[in-house]
C-alpha cells in the first residue's frame, strides 16, 4: 500500500502526567495536538513552543500526517507506514484521528524517517 504523508512544521513533544493531573492550559493552543487520559497517565502531544520552559521535555519530535482519510474497516494502514520506519530503527510515537494518522519521530531519527518512508513507496508531499 502505498501513503502519502506530509511532515508538518514546528516541532512536538510528548509529555506524561499523572492520571489525575488537571489538564494543563498551554497545551489547549497550538496544532497539532491530542490529550489523552487513562487509568495510568495523561498523555499530551503538542507544540514545544507552548510548554513552559521548565516544562519541556528532552526530546523533541517532528510529525508527519499521513493523508487519509480511510474506512475504519480497512486493515494495515498505520503498519504499512510505520513498518518501515521499524526497520530502520526509528521510534516511533503514532496518534490516530477518525480520519488521519500522526506519526511522531524524535527529530535526532528525522533524516532516517524522511528516507526510509520513500523507499517503500510512499510519497512525501508539499504543504
Amino acid at each position: 500500500m502505498k501513503l502519502k504523508f506530509r511532515r508538518l512544521p514546528g516541532r512536538s513533544a510528548v509529555c506524561r502526567w499523572p492520571a489525575d493531573a488537571a489538564i494543563p492550559e498551554w497545551s489547549l493552543n497550538g496544532l497539532p495536538s491530542s490529550i489523552t487520559r487513562t487509568r495510568d497517565e495523561l498523555s499530551i502531544v503538542c507544540g514545544v513552543e507552548n510548554i513552559p520552559p521548565e516544562q519541556v521535555p528532552e526530546a523533541a519530535w517532528i510529525c508527519l500526517k499521513r493523508e487519509g482519510p480511510f474506512a475504519l474497516s480497512q486493515v494495515g494502514i498505520l503498519a504499512s507506514f510505520i513498518d518501515p520506519l521499524r526497520d530502520s530503527s526509528v521510534p516511533i510515537f503514532a496518534i490516530s484521528t477518525y480520519d488521519r494518522d500522526y506519526v511522531l519521530v524524535g527529530e535526532e531519527f528525522s533524516q532516517a524517517a524522511l528516507a526510509a518512508l520513500p523507499m517503500v513507496g510512499h510519497e512525501l508531499v508539499a504543504n
